[in-house]
């Protein structure tokens, strides 16, 4: 392992730790792109699994989370999660590669709960990781400690690690998980009256203290957050500033915002230190999404007395591909064929449903300008938005009403990438092109709004916009 600091002295009791992470994979398990029918070089937990088998053969000592969002999220996990995938007593794929792969500890995001809790229970429920999360709650307390929680708060791993002597030492980490308090407001539908969400921040500052008097001599939070404000709010989305300023915590793996860290994204940002990857001084790190990055974290430990302290730390987001002289992609690491081999029937499932005709379209549609100018692609959705909802109010009291449709681009570039754009020549439309257009499952909703409301929504869409003052 090299830490990139100087060497410190020879010591008995000393061991580097190298911690890995994974995030919001949203069910890329194959390096493919169902979309474009498409083989992808730069995504995949397959092809993360080959990397993470490198970094296991590099030095002894690793531990491997990840940091939710990995049931939902691409057409694979909408088909597995259908009356035609999974059988109720299937192993679920992502949970049978995470299990063939070796995790540590997992903690659940925000759209792990898209499919409703039984879903969800049941996907867990093979799963031979411990998943932990502390703030979502069956039963509320006045005090975090005494929350009925939905799954385990937090996890001890009792691990031995070798010295560069090889010779063995005893370490037990905590590993705590975290999720957005908005998750009981995304996904109302299946969690109102059934689980509620804390704030991360006080749930974590309540429960690291037992983790400590229970032993933990690493505190590691799964932090399903991303970069945000310094300040700690309640009901914070992203809380990884203040989660990292907890007493208590040593390391926090970040997400949820498909975000790199460390990056240059965040140089100068309050709280964070992009060149020593740490986030209040804790070492920290946040990979991306779909695969294309694993988090890693070497640290550097030593005992002193009956305490370990870290005395070293480096943090990086390694990238699945690196970029050739010649401009192309190269992966880093070959697809792990055990993966591959265990969701290859369902990956063929998916793709023959995706490929079925379902219309025609005289147009190309496409998504290049589409924050700057009006294009086919979003008319289309809006259409088929505006037709389904004036449907079904037409024989109701609000039929009068004219109706407006909210689009957005889904792939505009932006976080995506260049790569980020959707594409469809005329001719005829697929599931695929179908799910292109629109990526996401969401529930068409009906509000009634005022003209000033409709004003103050024009105008926080413009907000994506660099405003130019004069």
């Amino acid at each position: 392992m090299t830490l990139n600091l100087r060497e410190t002295p020879a010591a008995v009791d000393e061991v580097d730790l190298r911690i890995v992470e994974t995030t919001d994979l949203h069910m890329h398990l194959f390096p493919y792109d169902y979309y474009a029918a498409r083989r992808s070089q730069a995504h995949g937990l397959a092809r993360a699994a080959g990397l993470v088998a490198q970094l296991r053969a590099a030095t002894p000592n690793v531990l491997l989370f990840d940091n939710g969002d990995f049931l939902q999220g691409s057409p694979l996990g909408d088909y597995a999660a259908s009356s035609r995938g999974i059988g109720l007593g299937d192993l679920h794929p992502a949970v049978a590669a995470m299990n063939h792969m070796g995790y540590d500890a997992v903690t659940v995001g925000n759209h792990e709960f898209n499919y409703g809790l039984g879903f969800l229970e049941r996907a867990l429920d093979r799963a031979t990781f411990p998943v932990v999360t502390a703030n979502v709650l069956r039963a509320r307390a006045p005090d975090p400690r005494n929350d009925r929680t939905f799954l385990p708060p937090y996890v001890l791993l009792d691990r031995v690690l070798l010295d560069r002597f090889g010779r063995p030492h005893p370490l037990r980490v905590g590993v705590i998980g975290l999720v957005p308090p908005q998750t009981a407001i995304w996904d109302r539908a299946h969690l109102e009256g059934r689980v509620a969400v804390r704030d991360m921040v006080e749930t974590a500052a309540a429960w690291v203290p037992e983790m400590r008097e229970a032993g933990a001599d690493l505190v590691v939070a799964l932090a399903h957050t991303g970069i945000g404000s310094p300040d700690a709010q309640e009901g914070m989305e992203n809380a990884a500033i203040p989660l990292a300023g907890v007493e208590g915590i040593d390391v926090l793996l970040a997400g949820h915002s498909h975000l790199v860290f460390p990056s240059p994204r965040y140089a100068g940002h309050a709280g964070v230190d992009v060149a020593a990857g740490t986030i209040r001084g804790k070492p920290a790190v946040m990979a991306g999404c779909y695969g294309s990055h694993l988090g890693i974290i070497d640290l550097r430990l030593r005992r002193d007395g009956r305490r370990w302290r870290m005395v070293a730390s480096k943090s990086e987001a390694r990238a699945l591909t690196e970029r050739r002289p010649n401009g192309t992609l190269r992966a880093r690491a070959p697809s792990h064929t055990a993966i591959l081999a265990e969701s290859r029937s369902l990956h063929a499932a998916t793709r023959r449903y995706m490929a079925v005709t379902v219309g025609q379209s005289a147009e190309r549609l496409c998504s290049h300008f589409a924050l700057v100018s009006d294009t086919a692609a979003l008319r289309l959705i809006g259409a088929a938005v505006t037709d389904y909802v004036a449907g079904a109010l037409k024989d109701g009291p609000l039929a009068p009403l004219p109706v407006l449709a909210a689009v957005a681009p889904f792939k505009a570039g932006g976080r995506g990438g260049p790569a980020n754009f959707t594409d469809i020549p005329p001719g005829p439309l697929a599931r695929r092109h179908v799910a292109d257009l629109y990526s996401f499952n969401n529930a068409i909703r009906a509000v009634c709004v005022t003209g000033t409301g409709l004003r103050d929504w024009l105008e926080r869409s413009a907000a994506i916009y660099r405003q130019v003052r004069v």
